[in-house]
C-alpha cells in the first residue's frame, strides 16, 4: 500500500508554485471587502458629521430656546418688549388662572407671576445628602439641615421649597436629581407697592382673596381671566397720597384719607387711607395700616352735614335762602351749643350766612324747623342710616341714634354733625348729590364703559334733568341743587372755605370739625377730626373731593388752631391744584368774572314780595326748644336728664360745644 499523500488539484506544481487562477480570485475577493469597508466608513464619516455640524449650530451658531415640555408646564414663554404699552389692557400670563387688576389707563395695579412648588419623594431618593446640597446652590435661603432631615424621612412626599421663579425651576430641574417633582402654581404681586393698598386687599396662601377688591370680586378673578379695571388713575391716586401724607406729618395727625369722586357716575378716581402699607407684605402689615379709613372709619362729621341740614330745609320747603336763624347760644338742661367764635357775624343769619360762618345754633334751628320725622326721612334717603354701596367688603355701617329715642336734642346736634359718625365716602357721595343735579349716586371702583379716559367730555350742566348714570335717583330739585352750588361757592369765596380755593377751579365746599370721642365716652379737649368736602369746578360739577385728618395738632401757621380751616382746607386745594390738569381740567381765568357771576349768591338775600321770612318773632324752631325745656324742669331727675325721649349717644353729643370752623385770623370778614 503506497501511503504518498496525492496533490490537490489547487496546489503548486512540482516546482512549488500555486496556479495563476487562484490567487486572482483571493486578490479580488479581498478588494471587494476593503471597497464595501471604506464605502461603510465614508457612510459612517457623512452621518457624524452633520450630527456634528447640526450640534454645532443648535448649540454654539444658533442655540434655541427650550421647548416648552423640556422644563414644566407652568414656565411662560419669553416676554416680549412693549415700550409703548400697546397691550397694557390685556395683561394675561399663560398657566395663570387669576385675572389681573389695572387702573382706568391700563397700569397694572395687581398681577399673578408663575412660580413652582418643589416637593419629593425620598423613597426615590439615592444620595440626599448630595441633592440637598445642589439645592443649596439653587436655593441659597434653603434650610440643608431640615432639607437633610425630610430627605431623609420613610414618607412619599414632602415640600422642599415654595414659591420658586421659573428661572429657579429651570435651575433646579437641570440638576437631574431624582425624586425631584415640580407643582405649578402663581403668586400674587402688587407692582405699585402702597399705591391704593386698602383698596387691593390680598389673597392667602390658596390665591383666594381675603380682603378689598380681591375678596369682593374673588370669584370674577378667578373664572374671567381678562383683567378687571377699576375705575381708579393711578397718576391721581398717587397725587393725593404725597399731597395728603405731607400734611399728616405736617400736622403730625395720627391718620388721614382722602377721596376724589366722579359727580357724574359716581366712579372712585383716587380713595387714599394713611397710614398705609406695601400691598404686597399684606400678611404683615399692622391692623391700623390695613385699617380703611374712608369706608371703614367712623367719625363725627362735623360742620360738613350742616350741607344736609340746608339741602333738606330747601327741598322740603322748610326755609328759604332769604330766612334768618338765631346764632344765640341754645341752653337745653346742662348743655349749651354755641359757636366758638361769633364776633364776625349778627345774631340773626340768613340762610347762605349759616353756611359760610359755620354756625351750629343757626343749623339746629334750622333743624327744629324741619323737626325730627323730616330730618330721619332725609338722612335715610340720603343713605347715611346704611353701608355705603361700594365694591369693599370692609365699608361699615354708620352709627346711628334709635329713631325711639331721637329726642330734640338729637335733632339739633345731627343738625351741625354731632351725634352721629358717618364714614367719609358717605359724606362724598351726599355732596356729590347737592350739586350734580340732586342725583344720589352708587360710588363705584369699577370703570364705566362709556368713560374709559380720564378726561372725557365736558361735564353737562348741573341743572339738566336728565341723570348723570341709569338709574340714579333724584332727591333734589336741579332749582334747589343749584342755590345749593352756590352757597357750597360762597363757602369758599367769602366764608370758613377760603384756604381751599384754587384759582380758575371754582371750587365750592365745606369745612367740619368735630371732637373726638375718648375711649371711655366723652369729648377729648382740643383733640378734633377735621375734615372738607368739596366739588369742582362749581359752574360745571366734575369732581367731589374729600379731606380728613385724624387729631391734627397745631403748628406756628396756623396760630394754634387745629380747625378744618387751618389744614384739612389747604390740603385739598393743593389736590386740586395737581390733579385737575391730569384730569383734562385746566383753569379758567379768561371767564372768571362771568362764571364767578353766574355763582354769585347775596350772603344776605332780600325777602320777596308777600313774603313773611323767618327770623325775629316769627321762628317756629323756638316754640319747639322752648316745649322742651318745659318737658326738662318738669322732669323729677333735673339738670341731669335732657329729655324723657333722649338715649344716651345724644346727651354725651350735646354735651360739648364744636369746635368749629374757625376763620383764619387774617381773613374773618368785619362786622358791619
Amino acid at each position: 500500500m503506497n501511503d504518498t499523500p496525492r496533490p490537490h488539484p489547487d496546489d503548486a506544481h512540482a516546482d512549488g508554485a500555486r496556479p495563476a487562477g487562484g490567487s486572482l480570485r483571493v486578490r479580488m475577493a479581498r478588494d471587494k471587502m476593503h471597497a464595501r469597508l471604506l464605502v461603510v466608513a465614508g457612510v459612517f464619516c457623512v452621518l457624524f458629521g452633520a450630527v456634528s455640524v447640526k450640534l454645532s449650530v443648535a448649540t454654539i451658531i444658533m442655540p434655541l430656546a427650550p421647548q416648552q415640555h423640556q422644563i414644566a408646564p407652568q414656565v411662560p414663554p419669553i416676554p416680549k418688549s412693549d415700550p409703548k404699552g400697546m397691550v397694557a389692557n390685556d395683561i394675561v400670563l399663560p398657566q395663570v388662572h387669576r385675572a389681573s387688576i389695572v387702573d382706568r389707563n391700563g397700569q397694572a395695579l395687581a398681577i399673578s407671576l408663575p412660580v413652582a412648588q418643589v416637593y419629593a419623594n425620598p423613597q426615590e431618593m439615592i444620595d440626599p445628602q448630595d441633592a440637598t446640597h445642589k439645592l443649596k446652590r439653587v436655593l441659597p435661603g434653603l434650610d440643608e439641615a431640615e432639607t437633610l432631615r425630610r430627605l431623609s424621612s420613610a414618607r412619599q412626599f414632602v415640600y422642599v421649597a415654595r414659591d420658586i421663579s421659573p428661572a429657579q425651576e429651570l435651575a433646579i430641574n437641570n440638576l437631574g436629581i431624582p425624586g425631584i417633582y415640580f407643582e405649578p402654581g402663581e403668586r400674587r404681586r402688587y407692582p405699585m407697592g402702597r399705591v391704593a393698598a386698602q383698596i387691593m386687599g390680598g389673597v392667602d396662601i390658596d390665591d383666594h382673596g381675603v380682603a378689598g377688591v380681591e375678596r369682593y370680586f374673588d370669584k370674577r378673578l378667578d373664572s374671567n381671566r381678562a383683567p378687571l379695571t377699576l375705575s381708579l388713575d393711578v397718576r391721581v391716586q398717587n397725587v393725593v397720597h404725597d399731597e395728603l401724607q405731607s400734611a399728616m406729618d405736617t400736622f403730625q395727625a395720627i391718620g388721614a384719607c382722602a377721596i376724589v369722586m366722579d359727580v357724574r357716575n359716581g366712579e372712585i378716581i383716587a380713595m387714599v387711607s394713611l397710614p398705609d402699607y406695601d400691598a404686597n407684605d399684606f400678611g404683615h402689615a399692622p391692623a391700623d395700616a390695613r385699617f380703611n379709613r374712608a369706608v371703614t372709619g367712623m367719625y363725627e362729621p362735623g360742620s360738613t352735614f350742616k350741607l344736609q341740614t340746608t339741602a333738606m330745609a330747601l327741598q322740603d320747603g322748610v326755609a328759604h335762602i332769604w330766612d334768618r336763624f338765631s346764632s344765640v347760644p341754645i341752653k337745653i338742661g346742662r348743655f349749651t351749643i354755641s359757636d366758638m367764635k361769633s364776633d364776625h357775624f349778627d345774631t340773626w343769619l340768613s340762610l347762605p350766612e349759616v353756611m359760610a360762618y359755620s354756625s351750629n345754633p343757626a343749623a339746629a334751628h334750622i333743624a327744629l324747623d324741619a323737626g325730627a320725622a323730616r330730618q330721619q326721612e332725609w338722612l335715610r334717603n340720603m343713605g347715611f342710616f346704611s353701608r355705603v354701596p361700594i365694591e369693599l367688603p370692609e365699608a361699615g355701617r354708620p352709627i346711628v341714634p334709635s329713631t325711639h329715642n331721637w329726642g330734640i336734642s338729637t335733632v339739633m346736634t345731627v343738625a351741625f354733625g354731632h351725634g352721629v359718625a358717618e364714614p367719609p365716602l358717605a359724606i362724598v357721595r351726599g355732596t356729590a348729590a347737592t350739586a350734580n343735579g340732586g342725583f344720589l349716586l352708587k360710588p363705584t371702583l369699577l370703570l364705566h364703559d362709556q368713560d374709559r379716559t380720564p378726561g372725557g367730555s365736558p361735564a353737562p350742566d348741573a341743572s339738566d334733568a336728565a341723570a348723570p348714570v341709569p338709574g340714579a335717583e333724584r332727591l333734589i330739585s336741579a332749582a334747589n341743587s343749584t342755590i345749593l352750588r352756590k352757597i357750597l361757592r360762597l363757602d369758599v369765596a367769602g366764608g370758613t372755605g377760603k384756604s381751599a380755593e384754587s384759582p380758575g377751579y371754582f371750587v365750592g365746599g365745606k369745612t367740619g370739625t368735630a371732637e373726638k370721642i375718648g375711649a371711655h365716652g366723652g369729648y377729648l379737649k382740643h383733640v378734633n377730626v377735621s375734615a372738607f368736602t368739596g366739588i369742582f369746578p362749581m359752574n360745571a360739577p366734575r369732581y367731589a373731593v374729600y379731606v380728613m385728618l385724624d387729631s391734627p395738632k397745631a403748628t406756628p401757621q396756623t396760630h394754634g388752631w387745629t380747625t378744618a380751616a387751618w389744614n384739612a382746607a389747604p390740603t385739598a386745594s393743593h389736590i386740586i391744584t395737581r390733579i385737575a390738569p391730569m384730569m383734562g381740567l385746566f383753569p379758567d381765568t379768561t371767564h372768571q368774572q362771568a362764571i364767578e357771576s353766574s355763582l354769585f349768591i347775596p350772603m344776605r338775600p332780600a325777602v320777596p314780595h308777600g313774603y313773611r321770612a323767618l327770623g325775629p318773632g316769627n321762628d317756629p324752631g323756638t316754640a319747639h326748644m322752648q316745649q322742651a325745656e318745659g318737658r326738662h324742669h318738669g322732669s323729677r331727675h333735673g339738670t341731669e336728664e335732657m329729655t324723657s325721649d333722649e338715649g344716651q349717644a345724644g346727651r354725651m353729643h350735646a354735651a360739648r360745644d364744636e369746635r368749629e370752623d374757625a376763620l383764619p385770623l387774617t381773613n374773618r370778614p368785619k362786622r358791619g
